[in-house]
């Protein structure tokens, strides 16, 4: 193939001509932790672990102490700049990395289940730290690692052995710079999911219980059975059914995420128990062990899902099914359901568990303000996540680009 001007072929690919083809121990110092001995001599230190760094940032809610020598705490000690790694991890997830911005309020080391790359002089740490994450994501440390049963090893020669494309050391500022903006917009997008999650979290434990009530709402609330508020139906197995390119979508127990929404994939043309608008979907199994017991997903598509196995669906007979779905994924109530969960290798939890449940029942038209209130909240967090996906692409496919120098910053 013909290659672009301004273009040569090398053992990484086709990079531009300005640019090398180094390992990473040639741009910077690469150090394994201090191996972890409780008993040593030496003073306590804090020292960092996987546990702490994770894809972007490190996190220092829970930091350890050991006891280390003035030198090996020189030795180990960590400087703003610093490139961490994970040395030890699954293998999807070795090497994942984030540059050290001083985040703990005192000096602290590094354990030997981490890397620490230390850039030379003409290598722009933060460019660094994006290279790193994109091979990390990229699998490229992934085909490196020693893996041993469950834990693949990065290791500090394999990892300092590596040959990489580096750019200039401008061009380096560039791209990381630009790369730190998105990270910047995606931090911004992620903070504001969170704030509008917490919202709705106090909102629901005020709403749903009846301790705040909406304006011109008064009176008492009922206690009612889910069995007396929804007909409650056990689906059955489309596995039979399931085809590459189908007209409608197999709702079964992989079905409704953590957060009690729908997010069935499978594919099928079975022409039969077709879901309602309004109809709540509530796994009654949970062979993975992911927590969605109890859990219930609003179907809000008439005639694109089908009923399968593993779910109650739960279609109302009174009541207002946007509120009833927000009261039963609130903590107290999907608590309780899960209390009533039996088994050991397989979680099951039975219709006649479901059936006597119980719940507040305020009146429809309560239900339905209540409803709207919460629908709102949960369509600005739906908005935010879209955003955040998007830019997340945007970032990925920049990465690509920028770091292979297709596109070029100058």
């Amino acid at each position: 193939m013909e290659l672009k001007p301004g273009y040569r072929q090398t053992e990484v690919g086709v990079i531009p001509k300005d640019w090398d083809v180094s390992s990473v121990g040639e741009k910077g110092q690469v150090v394994a932790g201090k191996a972890l001995a409780v008993n040593a001599p030496g003073k306590q230190r804090p020292y960092l672990r996987t546990k702490n760094v994770f894809d972007g940032h490190i996190d220092i809610e829970d930091v350890l102490s050991m006891p280390m020598t003035d030198e090996q705490f020189a030795q180990f000690q960590l400087r703003h700049g610093d490139v961490l790694l994970n040395e030890g991890q699954s293998l999807e997830l070795v090497g994942r990395c984030s540059i050290y911005k001083g985040e703990y309020p005192e000096s602290c080391a590094i354990q030997n289940a981490l890397l620490r790359f230390r850039a030379n002089t003409g290598t722009s740490a933060v460019f660094a730290s994006h290279l790193f994450r994109h091979c990390q994501q990229t699998g490229i440390f992934a085909k490196i690692a020693l893996q041993t049963t469950s834990v693949a090893h990065l290791g500090s020669s394999r990892f300092a052995n590596l040959k990489l494309a580096w750019p200039t050391e401008n061009e380096q500022r560039l791209i990381a710079a630009a790369l730190d903006e998105l990270d910047a917009l995606l931090s911004s997008l992620d903070a504001a999911i969170t704030k509008k999650t917490s919202l709705k979290q106090a909102a629901m434990q005020e709403l749903l219980t009846g301790k705040r009530r909406l304006p011109g709402f008064v009176g008492e609330w009922e206690v009612k059975r889910l069995g007396d508020v929804f007909l409650i139906m056990a689906g059955k197995s489309k596995s039979a059914f399931i085809v590459a390119s189908g007209d409608h979508l197999i709702v079964d127990m992989g079905s409704v995420s953590t957060q009690g929404r729908l997010i069935a994939s499978k594919q099928t043309n079975y022409q039969g128990d077709f879901l309602q608008v309004g109809d709540l979907i509530m796994p009654k199994d949970d062979i993975g062990g992911g927590g969605i017991i109890g859990k219930v997903a609003y179907v809000d598509d008439k005639s694109k899902y089908v009923l399968g196995d593993h779910v109650y669906c739960l279609r109302a007979i009174v009541g207002d099914s946007r509120f009833l779905v927000h009261v039963i994924n609130s903590f107290p109530i999907n608590r309780d359901l899960r209390k009533k969960v039996i088994g050991s290798a397989q979680l099951g939890l039975g219709r006649q568990s479901v059936i006597n449940q119980e719940i507040p029942f305020p009146p429809q038209a309560e239900q339905a303000a209540i409803a709207s209130l919460l629908s709102e909240i949960d369509a600005e967090i739906i908005s935010l996540e879209k955003q955040l996906k998007k830019v997340s692409n945007l970032k990925q496919g920049m990465m690509q680009q920028l770091l292979s120098g297709r596109i070029r910053l100058q």
